[in-house]
């Protein structure tokens, strides 16, 4: 997987109207007649939090492991991304099988010999970190629309109902009001979904769940980086509440 992302924040409201525009020129995934699918992710980091680090610096090459569960399936993936400056994303996978996201405590990386080996080999040959000294930072979960552009060259992720758990703290933190709308594609071919978010002013923001999640949940995390972008996260949920 070899991408490009583009994010846009907005809200529930400017979702409907969205829908409704794209729906000529896209279609939906459905599996089993459902449409919002929920997530899980589990993201590690090492204990000085090195990854979050070089999210906010803008390091070239960083990098982020996360366990990623497609609940309704019941698929589970280890996964390593790297992002360089140029907004290029790859990701490497592999499948997990053991691994239930409604356990309480995962520690997948260190518990099981068999499983581990594996993981572990699987990471020393596409992370730059030592994995031994991974830990389980944060839980995310959340449900995703998908659409699909009718020549099949990109898609459309959406993101709502985004909830958050830092596992090191153990404070929560919820997003209730805001959507996540991604536009992955590869290369920069012209994309339909740019002229409908153009016209409803839904403007390109970034947005890390990993960075922005483990901001919320602990205050030992430098966050002077991201304040800007949580200070616009929480105008546009101001914004929405003005309207309901």
């Amino acid at each position: 997987m070899n991408r490009t992302d583009t994010k846009f924040v907005t809200t529930i409201d400017k979702l409907k109207q969205f829908l409704t525009m794209a729906q000529t020129e896209y279609r939906i995934q459905e599996i089993d007649g459902e449409r919002n699918m929920p997530y899980y992710t589990l993201y590690y980091d090492t204990a000085q939090f090195d990854m979050y680090k070089e999210h906010i610096h803008g390091h070239s090459g960083r990098q982020k492991v996360r366990m990623r569960s497609y609940v309704n399936a019941g698929q589970n993936y280890i996964e390593v991304k790297t992002k360089d400056n140029h907004g290029r994303t790859k990701k490497k996978r592999m499948r997990i099988k053991e691994f239930n996201p409604t356990e309480e405590h995962h520690d997948i990386l260190f518990d099981d010999d068999d499983t581990r080996c594996e993981i572990m080999a699987f990471l020393r040959e596409r992370l730059k970190y030592s994995p031994e000294l991974l830990r389980e930072a944060i839980e995310n979960n959340f449900r995703r629309i998908t659409l699909v552009n009718n020549n099949k060259t990109e898609r459309v992720t959406i993101d709502t109902d985004l909830r958050f758990k830092n596992l090191k703290t153990g404070y929560t933190h919820q997003f209730p009001d805001i959507v996540i709308i991604e536009l992955k594609r590869d290369g920069q071919r012209p994309s339909p979904i740019k002229k409908i978010l153009n016209t409803l002013r839904i403007k390109p923001h970034k947005f890390s769940k990993y960075c922005i999640g483990s901001a919320v949940t602990n205050s030992t995390l430098p966050t002077n980086r991201l304040k800007s972008r949580l200070k616009s996260i929480n105008k546009i949920i101001e914004l929405s509440n003005t309207h309901l």
